[in-house]
């Protein structure tokens, strides 16, 4: 890395080019008993190539169990994101609802002049229920009525004026094809919920085609232990991340992102 005074932060060099990522996902077993094994593999992607996005990871929520959890995560996911964006990865942040706040900030306005492109032709993708039953909301912490909580991205994650910020899905793949941006990283909550399901969410990306991977230590579910299939909380945020590997993309660690490989 080169430290760039002027701007006060590192610049990607040669040797950063490249992001190492060990990926985790999960296929159906075709020979012998039924069931799925785990894959983990190395892959390399250019950081040039690469963008995150950082999905709905407000400043409060109506849940209490949820806010408490985004609090422990967001400094963590700070730190990941400046290691990112000092190795040339461009940051996206998604806090749907809220751009509103952010609409004089130079990370909405670089995205709103981007050129509108024709999106490709979907993917036909199989959508499985998932395996936990979130049809209450989803609190572990016995709210029932949800309402609009939040108005801004959590205050412990930075948003750079080289960042861009969005939570339209048109406008995102837009940004993307304009970069030249083939593969993103996705990290934030709630994985079963905005995390797959929002215009520029996983479900959606992979149908247009493009490359993802989930954070599987910087994400949570919505989900109450006193609905089907009856485990803890933790235990229902790890099936929904193994439901992920098995039919929208692989995993990685957030290891990956703040230590290079060989360092």
């Amino acid at each position: 890395m080169v430290f760039d005074t002027a701007r006060g932060l590192f610049s990607a060099t040669s040797s950063d080019a490249v992001l190492s990522l060990s990926v985790r996902r999960q296929v159906a077993r075709t020979v012998g008993r039924h069931g799925w094994r785990i894959v983990e593999e190395e892959v390399d992607w250019q950081v040039s190539e690469t963008a995150i996005i950082v999905v709905d990871m407000w400043n409060e929520h109506w849940s209490w169990g949820a806010t408490e959890r985004v609090n422990v995560m967001a400094p963590r996911m700070n730190v990941v994101l400046h290691r990112a964006r000092e190795r040339g990865v461009l940051i996206i942040h998604a806090p749907s609802d809220t751009l509103d706040f952010y609409e004089d900030h130079p990370a909405r306005k670089s995205v709103l002049g981007v050129p509108s492109v024709a999106t490709p032709q979907e993917r036909e993708v199989p959508d499985p229920p998932q395996p936990v039953d979130a049809s209450d909301g989803g609190s572990d912490t016995g709210e029932t009525e949800s309402y609009k909580a939040w108005h801004r991205q959590h205050p412990a994650i930075d948003i750079d004026d080289s960042d861009a910020i969005s939570d339209n899905g048109r406008e995102v793949y837009n940004l993307l094809s304009h970069r030249g941006i083939e593969n993103v990283i996705f990290m934030g909550v709630h994985t079963n919920m905005c995390v797959l399901g929002r215009s520029f969410a996983i479900k959606q990306m992979v149908r247009w085609g493009v490359n993802c991977v989930l954070v599987r230590d910087l994400t949570d579910a919505m989900y109450n232990p006193f609905k089907p299939p009856y485990v803890s909380h933790e235990e229902g945020t790890r099936l929904i991340i193994e439901y992920i590997e098995k039919f929208w993309c692989p995993t990685i660690l957030s290891g990956d992102l703040t230590t290079p490989k060989g360092e």
